[in-house]
């Protein structure tokens, strides 16, 4: 046996793998690809073609494109915050929840009470007294029977894709300004209505709270006497 070291031998050169056909999508799921370096490689071997990268989709997440999504609302977060002290019962603010996932593009809600009584799960009276109560405090206004509009500075469907059965589907696009110019115009609706505010459920908040500690600080004191009381004897 020889002493020099032995040489690998070269293996044999491997055929080189195809590009993905341009125009010939049918072919290019039988034939391997090019491995991709970069981006700019890819972009430049396909100069037709538009590259895109979107992020990771997660469930639950609401997608589509820049210029017709399918829906998107804005809510404000502050009014969130002040029905959730204000509500002490469950069903007006699972009212409000169903009216705001309800809204169409401009804010219109097409159902009716007794679609709000099915889907809650509750009887036709108790969904009356609800709505009655979120309506008295200028959250919703009935426009007809079984349309209500919900008072944009609270939330607001801005925007929604309708799809069509025989056409490529609608975009609908409603401007907030438009629908609360069009809302403060009309002097058949109430004060609260027209200028919405919030501050009446603060200060009921507010007065609620002081009463309680009044009621907290009393329960104290009895405690107090009657330990007291009892050391006495």
């Amino acid at each position: 046996m020889s002493a020099e070291p032995q040489r690998r031998r070269p293996s044999p050169a491997r055929a080189p793998r195809p590009d993905l056909p341009v125009d010939d999508a049918i072919s290019a799921w039988s034939q391997p690809l090019a491995p991709v370096k970069d981006l700019d490689s890819l972009a430049r071997r396909y100069p037709s073609r538009k590259l895109t990268l979107d992020s990771e989709r997660k469930p639950l997440e609401f997608y589509g494109t820049q210029s017709q999504p399918n829906a998107f609302s804005m809510d404000s977060l502050e009014f969130f915050l002040v029905i959730a002290q204000y509500f002490r019962e469950a069903l007006p603010l699972r009212l409000i929840l169903l009216l705001i996932a309800c809204q169409r593009a401009g804010g219109r809600i097409p159902l009716t009470q007794e679609e709000m009584a099915t889907i809650l799960d509750v009887s036709r009276t108790k969904t009356s007294e609800a709505l009655h109560t979120v309506m008295s405090h200028g959250i919703v206004f009935k426009v007809r029977r079984g349309v209500y509009q919900f008072n944009p500075p609270y939330s607001y469907r801005v925007a929604e894709f309708i799809p069509g059965t025989e056409t490529a589907g609608e975009f609908v696009k409603v401007e907030q300004h438009s629908a609360i110019s069009e809302i403060r115009s009309d002097t058949n609706l109430p004060d609260l209505v027209r200028f919405p505010s919030l501050d009446h459920m603060r200060q009921a908040i507010a007065e609620l709270r002081a009463e309680r500690a009044k009621e907290r600080a009393a329960r104290r004191l009895s405690r107090g006497q009657r330990k007291e009381e009892g050391t006495a004897q």
